[in-house]
């Protein structure tokens, strides 16, 4: 199988949207489930490494928020995806879009905003 012939990684957060994730599926692109470290909803996003062909993270902006007890940052929780170039793209309805800006503070570098009614379109133009 060629490079271009490979299918496609979506890492996705807890609760992302279903209809989402099957239409990436019906458009042959792989979905990957990934936790937020309290969810043990797959593998934990500050594990990810290259070797896990993760080639975009999607999901709710509560997902990367961490709570107090866990004693870290949205930054320490996004940081393989900082590091390794993953793109993670935030599901919020546009309106909440400086809210969300507010809570994270430093939005971590790759972090982009998506309404949910656009957010398989903006996938599928990352994803190329």
């Amino acid at each position: 199988m060629t490079e271009s012939e490979m299918r496609k990684n979506v890492g996705y957060f807890e609760g992302t949207d279903p209809l989402l994730l099957t239409r990436l599926v019906a458009h042959d692109i792989d979905t990957v489930p990934i936790s937020n470290g309290l969810d043990n909803h797959g593998k934990e996003v500050r594990y990810l490494t290259r070797a896990d062909e993760i080639e975009i993270v999607v999901g709710y902006l509560h997902k990367v928020v961490p709570l107090d007890e866990m004693k870290m940052t949205t930054d320490d929780m996004l940081f393989s995806c900082v590091a390794y170039q993953i793109p993670i793209l935030l599901i919020l309805p546009e309106d909440l879009e400086e809210k969300a800006r507010a809570v994270l503070g430093d939005v971590p570098k790759g972090v982009r905003f998506v309404a949910p009614e656009d957010a398989f379109d903006e996938v599928m133009k990352i994803l190329g």
